[in-house]
């Protein structure tokens, strides 16, 4: 038992031969699929990523791949992979990633999460406002702010703002009563 793990493994150099191979359906299994330096867009490695999940649902498939890139990591997650392990994770993650996909979830890399936070950054920022016209840009942060559920004194506090409720400032209807007052 190393890292955790406590398995048999059965090492298969294609497919066909792993079709061969008496899985025990009693123990946990999982099945890693190395792609080395092909990639998860070529049509025929995502053609052949799809069939091998399907053929052998429900044992996850957890793709090992030299690549880190996001297109790929998502590609596999779309072809059916329960994981994407690529080739610079230590083996003490590895092992953690496939307990992860046994137990039902799914594993991504944090350097992947760290890319999808960036491209989902970017693509907010290059978004029309819904308000543009309607509100001055400090409005519109405090109404964004609101949209998320934010509350009164948060925003105030964040965008440097004071917050006037009256008598019931603390309590929860002054989210509604609440006056906005702007820095002259």
């Amino acid at each position: 038992m190393a890292h955790g793990l406590e398995m048999e493994t059965v090492p298969c150099s294609s497919i066909s031969e792993l079709r061969n191979v008496k899985i025990d359906k009693a123990r946990r299994n999982v099945i890693l699929y190395c792609l080395g330096s092909r990639k998860t867009t070529d049509p025929a490695v995502s053609k052949e990523l799809t069939g091998l999940v399907e053929e052998f649902a429900p044992t996850p498939v957890i793709v090992l791949a030299e690549s880190e890139e996001l297109v790929h990591v998502i590609k596999a997650l779309e072809c059916g992979a329960k994981g994407y392990i690529p080739e610079t994770t230590r083996i003490s993650v590895c092992a953690e990633a496939i307990n992860l996909a046994m137990a039902g979830g799914i594993y991504v890399p944090a350097t992947s999460v760290l890319s999808m936070k960036k491209v989902l950054a970017n693509s907010l920022e290059n978004q029309p406002t819904p308000f543009a016209g309607m509100f001055t840009q400090r409005q519109q942060e405090v109404i964004t702010a609101l949209r998320r559920g934010k509350a009164n004194k948060i925003i105030a506090y964040e965008l440097n703002l004071r917050v006037n409720g009256g008598a019931k400032s603390g309590h929860a209807a002054a989210q509604n009563q609440a006056r906005w007052q702007w820095p002259a």
